[in-house]
């Protein structure tokens, strides 16, 4: 058993999705919490939007590991939730600080669905992309 680049990359990947699987907990978490009127939403907000740049941030980091590694499945396998993230910080409504979640908003059912929904979504990405993750450094690590 070698180790290379590929399994530093795949073992930071895992460490990674740690954190993110955590974040994404936690706004499943949070938006429930709104929906049911447990939290204010300015707390919420000010709870949320702080954790997403750190998300986005890590996201890409590991990507670019696999960019450098040459893990071209992996790299591929992120694309869409990278250009999603993308999208949605391009498009984020107009706030006085980093983040996604406006407080005045956040509470319209129509948008409150949506964001409970695309946290449930990444959490499903981020824990498929996990196991993924685990697989392909068994896979790097036994292979050279």
């Amino acid at each position: 058993m070698a180790f290379n680049f590929s399994a530093f990359s795949y073992i930071i990947a895992l460490i990674g999705d740690a954190f993110l699987i955590f974040f994404s907990i936690f706004h499943v978490i949070a938006f429930d919490e709104l929906k049911t009127d447990y939290k204010n939403p300015i707390e919420q907000c000010s709870s949320l939007n702080p954790l997403v740049l750190p998300e986005y941030f890590i996201h890409i980091l590991f990507n670019v590991l696999f960019l450098f590694a040459g893990e071209w499945f992996s790299l591929l396998l992120n694309a869409p939730l990278i250009a999603y993230h993308v999208y949605r910080y391009v498009n984020r409504p107009v706030i006085s600080g980093p983040g996604l979640y406006d407080p005045t908003s956040i509470m319209n059912a129509d948008n409150l669905n949506y964001c409970q929904r695309e946290s449930w979504i990444k959490l499903a990405v981020y824990l498929l992309c996990f196991f993924y993750y685990l697989y392909g450094m068994i896979y790097s690590l036994i292979s050279s």
